[in-house]
Order: C-alpha cells, then structure tokens, then sequence
C-alpha cells in the first residue's frame, strides 16, 4: 500500500486502476464536483464502488442557504455542501447506480464554526445565529445545552456503483 496526494480533479491514476474509491469529508471543498465524479468514474474499475460519507444539507432552502454560509465564514475553502437529492442526482448522471444514499445530523455547538476562525468570521457567525427568527432556529434546530449555543450539522452517507462506462452519459 502507498498514499499519493492528488488533485481529485486529475487523479494521477490510469484508467479502471480502481475496484473502489472512498472519500471522507471533502466533497464539499472541490470546486469543480461534477469533474472529480468524472476522474473517480474514470479510474474505477466497471462495477466498482463509490463510497462518501461528507457534510451535507437537509431539503430545505432556508437551511441549506444558511449552512453553506456559515460555513463558507468557518473554512474558505468550503464550496458547498450538497442536498441528498443533488447527490443522488449529480452521480446518477455521472454513470453511478446508487446504492445508499443515507441523511444523518449531529448537533454541535457553535464553538464547532467558530474554534480557529478568525474575529471578524466569529462575529458574523454569532450575527447569523442570534438574527434566526423562531422558525429558522427551529429549522436549524438551535438551542442552548449548559449555557453553550448548538445546532445541527447534516452529513450524507452516499454508496454507488459504477455502471458500464460505455453507456453511461457524461
């Protein structure tokens, strides 16, 4: 076994080098996903399988807006993290059958967006939470556990399988 680092836009792989690929919390950090779908399609082997456990949003456009945000406020690196349903959608149409497609949330305190960010980040997080209306702290599910601010965080657990490249679509 080795480890290279590589762009997940152009994996230095051949082709069908791959009988399964696995990516852990880093989705949400490519600019470009539909592209690393396409190098991960390319270097598995036919039937090969897909695994990715990454940060997430539920269905719902108030949350999924406000999470990216704070997000993109804890890590600039962060592009976006995706709807189950853009999941599904995004490897369905890489030439993926999907296999799991699994929703879970942890609920974290605020500490989680704002530990190593800097002031001006921390300040416009904490401004994003205490301005949420009675609804958006529901939806985020906000509340206050031995004086510390939580809210939920959202990941998917995504399994697919790789279909016959000939016939899959680009």
């Amino acid at each position: 076994m080795h480890f290279c680092l590589a762009d997940a836009h152009s994996l230095p792989f051949t082709d069908d080098a791959f009988n399964i690929v696995t990516c852990r919390r880093a989705a949400h950090h490519f600019s470009d996903i539909k592209k690393a779908l396409r190098e991960v399609r390319r270097v598995l082997q036919p039937n090969g399988i897909l695994v990715v456990d990454d940060r997430s949003v539920p269905e719902d456009g108030f949350v999924d807006s406000c999470m990216n945000e704070l997000d993109c406020l804890h890590d600039e690196s962060h592009v976006r993290e995706y709807r189950p349903s853009e999941w599904r959608r995004m490897l369905e149409v890489s030439g993926f059958r999907v296999a799991l497609v699994e929703p879970y949330f942890r609920h974290l305190p605020l500490t989680s967006l704002t530990s190593n960010v800097s002031r001006e980040s921390t300040e416009k997080i904490h401004a994003i939470v205490e301005g949420l209306n009675d609804r958006q702290r529901k939806a985020m599910n906000v509340s206050e556990i031995e004086g510390v601010i939580h809210l939920n965080h959202w990941y998917v657990m995504l399994c697919a399988s790789l279909r016959q490249k000939e016939s899959a679509q680009n």
